[in-house]
């Protein structure tokens, strides 16, 4: 990151043999970030912390989910998520959105501000994207649907296309019932587990994209 390379020639310059820091990710996100229902180990940033820790990563991972926050919530907060030492940025928002019918259009103006402030600040995104139910009609689902991958490529960032793939290799619903918590919408531990050991790889792609 050019901030990075920046401090590495001052201290050059100045002298002193510039070191490797450790990479700061936090995760802009909802209940789901925040581990609702869990004992604070088992939800799903400590999960992926230790996840990332095992595979070698010298990360800090932030925990910066809010229970109930809308897309609205993650754009009027993340300039301040953002502090100085922040070097990438998980991006999980939406569900909530989903959940009042807030209008695809909304949800894409709030998402498109976050990762814009993200630019800016010269940090990394991956964005984590969420697929709209079928109930709100076809209109609305394609149009939510697209919001992820569009933006992950207008302003290349990282891209996960869902929080939940990787719950049941069969993709059948049945099934991933049986990683959920009897509300039917957050992950329990072992839900969480799996959906670490999927999101894993690409968060470990934005540790190292994130550490240069």
């Amino acid at each position: 990151m050019l901030r990075k390379t920046l401090m590495s020639m001052l201290f050059v310059f100045c002298g002193f043999a510039a070191t490797a820091e450790q990479v700061v990710i936090a995760a802009l996100g909802d209940s789901l970030t925040q581990g609702y229902g869990l004992p604070e180990q088992d939800g799903f940033v400590p999960q992926l912390d230790r996840w990332l820790k095992e595979q070698g990563a010298d990360v800090n991972l932030i925990n910066a989910g809010v229970s109930g926050d809308t897309t609205a919530g993650g754009a009027a907060r993340v300039a301040w998520t953002l502090t100085p030492d922040v070097d990438g940025l998980i991006v999980s928002l939406g569900g909530n959105d989903l959940l009042r019918g807030i209008d695809p259009a909304v949800a894409r103006a709030n998402i498109e501000a976050i990762v814009k402030t993200a630019a800016e600040s010269d940090v990394d995104v991956l964005l984590v994207g969420l697929q709209a139910p079928g109930n709100y009609g076809a209109d609305y689902k394609t149009a939510f649907d697209a919001i992820y991958p569009d933006l992950a490529e207008l302003y290349q960032t990282g891209y996960a296309p869902s929080f939940f793939t990787g719950l049941s290799a069969e993709n059948d619903p049945e099934a991933v019932r049986t990683f959920m918590q009897p509300d039917g919408i957050h992950p329990n531990a072992e839900g969480v587990a799996r959906i670490v050991e999927n999101l894993g790889p690409l968060v470990l792609d934005l540790v190292a994209v994130a550490g240069q």
